[in-house]
């Protein structure tokens, strides 16, 4: 009976929206002592920023528990990706590392520590759910676009890699310059240059850069947006259903309250 007292008190605990705020209060506070470690700071400061490093794991470690207590059905609480995530971060911050060979790695531990930012706040969560439920049609976006820098790339070395070797001698050469072709950073440099010698190159150019970062980017942002949208819509359904079950709870318990009442009149 206590356990399932302190099981009810732990899961309003975890739903209460104060003390969500106060979770994310105190990751965006991890991420600031985080920060601060890349900073030069004097030894007399240093130790300070540890225990504040030591109080943000506990506090993480006691959110956990609350989280894992509060949970009606204990085993249904790992088969949640983010849980178990969360649990990793916590769990190996508390490996103390900080002066021993590992030290790098509990450092990068603790920057991850951030990510769980996502794991609190539900529109974060969606949204990454949403990308990796897109990545596989995604994939064969990546894949055309491949296709179209590797063409792209054997003409440009095909022509060009005898005006300036740097960015035409071989294909993966070629890919990087093309990549910078298509993040605009100075093309027009890289344009002009192969126009001295071929006047019409620039027609290279251009199509490369409308199939790249026009064609393809709005295609990636059609699809991560259908995602989108069909990710709304199934917790839109999800929330209809919830709100019908409880209805109906709430229905059949009027008409056992009903049963109960004709049944102590005619008694």
């Amino acid at each position: 009976m206590q356990a399932t007292n302190l099981q009810q008190k732990f899961d309003k605990l975890r739903s209460n929206k104060l003390f969500e705020l106060f979770v994310i209060s105190i990751i965006i506070f991890s991420a600031l002592v985080i920060g601060a470690k890349t900073y030069d700071i004097s030894p007399g400061t240093l130790w300070v920023v540890h225990l504040l490093d030591w109080f943000i794991t506990f506090f993480f470690l006691t959110e956990i528990i609350i989280r894992f207590i509060g949970e009606k059905n204990k085993k249904e609480f790992f088969k949640h990706g983010w849980n178990i995530f969360d649990t990793l971060i916590v769990i190996t911050s508390l490996i103390p590392v900080e002066d021993s060979e590992l030290a790098i790695i509990g450092r990068l531990i603790r920057i991850f520590r951030v990510l769980r930012m996502v794991s609190i706040i539900p529109e974060l969560k969606m949204l990454l759910n949403s990308l990796l439920i897109a990545l596989p049609q995604l994939g064969y976006i990546v894949a055309l676009m491949f296709i179209i820098f590797y063409i792209y790339a054997a003409i440009g070395s095909t022509f060009f890699a005898a005006i300036n070797p740097l960015l035409w001698d071989d294909i993966a050469i070629s890919m990087l310059t093309l990549f910078r072709v298509m993040t605009f950073e100075d093309w027009t440099d890289v344009m002009y240059e192969t126009m001295s010698v071929y006047p019409l190159s620039w027609l290279y150019y251009l199509t490369f850069i409308f199939f790249t970062a026009f064609a393809f980017l709005n295609m990636v942002i059609g699809v991560v947006v259908n995602v989108l949208n069909e990710e709304h819509e199934r917790i839109r359904r999800e929330e209809e259903h919830v709100d019908e079950q409880v209805t109906l709870e709430e229905l059949n318990n009027k008409i056992e309250e009903l049963k109960q009442l004709i049944i102590q009149k005619r008694a």
